[in-house]
């Protein structure tokens, strides 16, 4: 989102958990221009903001706690259900592949639901 919006919209990253971020993502946006080396990782407990228009969450757990967030606000949420590509057994290559299904999913996703520009080069 922020690629194809700047600074015109507020966007914040958040999990259930603050994880390590994952090498294997940093490598498949690398290879669409995205840089995610600097991204930091975190909870939904150390949002700064919680006053958010729309939360998208990738997962059931995810989904739970963003509805538990948004009982007494105006916000919206979405579920967009995706496979966790950090499961993903076997070779190099595959578990790559796996993490480039899941951006491109997410992208193809992320244009239907906000009817972005041109997308990065994939």
């Amino acid at each position: 989102m922020k690629s194809l919006y700047g600074h015109a919209v507020y966007v914040d990253s958040a999990g259930v958990r603050a994880l390590d971020v994952d090498g294997f993502a940093v490598e498949v946006l690398d290879e669409i221009g995205l840089d995610a080396t600097n991204h930091n990782s975190k909870s939904f407990d150390e949002l700064e903001d919680n006053s958010f228009d729309l939360i998208i969450s990738l997962s059931p757990e995810a989904h739970s706690k963003a509805q538990d967030m948004t009982r007494t606000t105006a916000s919206e949420t979405e579920f967009w259900n995706t496979i966790d590509p950090s499961l993903t057994e076997g070779n190099r290559e595959m578990q790559l592949n796996a993490y480039r299904h899941v951006r491109d999913d997410l992208y193809e996703k992320i244009k239907a639901r906000f009817r972005t520009g041109p997308a990065p080069q994939v």
